[in-house]
């Protein structure tokens, strides 16, 4: 069921492509300090005015084309902007203690925050070359780029309107705030253990103000409404630690019914 499921996202990514439809990536180069840092960009054919965001980071060992392959947001989510952003080789906490292969800064201070700052940089970037929808700014990872997307939850939690980590663990639980989170966990995870990222997910429904009992969402999710209005959504299913296809358009379609609260009219005087 699953193969097929997976089959169709291909042949329907492939009518947004033949319709015009999906978006056409760009490589985009920034300047971190005298580093020089590298992200794929799609840019929607067809922009909304301003264009949501996705920042999708691959996992320890990968890179964004590999990411952007895997993932397919542009496909899934064709209006909004989708960016894929290239880590730096980086010592691993579960494998290549080294770091020989590319992954992201595990804690704040790690790394001299270079990823964090990567994605300040970028962002601001974005926001010059492009009409970027504040109030729908979004993150999503799996393994390491999942505990960086935990961690831009806990260091630039105001950025975000919610978040979807995948195949990691929560290390920030008690510097996060309330925020829309969706979470993708295989029960038979050899590398990031199911008991590591249940513990993770149990902690994060205590920060969003979630009760104990969900109600289905789509295949293999529940939902957990929120008093804080930050839902959370546990997407479980029996697989390992590979990245599960069919969790990109679920991801997607948790994303668009999440924005940041409009601001309200400034009540200062006119000058």
């Amino acid at each position: 069921m699953l193969r097929t499921v997976s089959l169709a996202l291909v042949v329907f990514g492939g009518m947004l492509s033949s319709l015009g439809l999906a978006a056409e990536p760009k490589q985009i180069t920034v300047t971190v300090g005298e580093t020089s840092r590298e992200a794929i960009v799609y840019v929607p054919a067809k922009a909304e005015a301003p264009s949501p965001v996705i920042f999708a980071f691959h996992g320890h060992g990968g890179n964004a084309q590999q990411a952007s392959r895997s993932f397919r947001f542009q496909e899934h989510w064709p209006e909004a902007l989708v960016v894929y952003m290239q880590g730096l080789p980086t010592p691993g906490q579960l494998t290549d203690p080294e770091g020989k292969r590319n992954g992201w800064q595990k804690s704040v201070g790690d790394q001299s925050d270079r990823d964090l700052k990567f994605f300040d940089t970028l962002l601001a970037q974005l926001r010059k070359e492009y009409q970027v929808d504040d109030r729908r700014i979004y993150a999503t990872g799996h393994s390491n780029g999942g505990g960086f997307t935990y961690l831009l939850w806990s260091a630039r939690a105001d950025q975000f309107a919610a978040f979807a980590p995948s195949a990691a663990a929560a290390r920030y639980i008690p510097t996060l705030k309330p925020k829309p989170a969706m979470h993708i966990a295989g029960e038979n995870d050899p590398l990031v253990k199911y008991e590591w990222q249940k513990a993770a997910m149990e902690a994060v429904r205590v920060v969003n103000g979630c009760g104990d009992k969900g109600e289905p969402w789509a295949a293999q999710c529940t939902l957990y409404a929120s008093r804080l209005n930050a839902p959370f959504v546990a997407l479980v299913h029996p697989g390992d630690h590979k990245y599960l296809q069919e969790a990109s358009p679920l991801i997607v379609k948790f994303f668009k019914g999440q924005s940041l609260p409009e601001q309200p009219p400034s009540s200062k005087p006119a000058p």
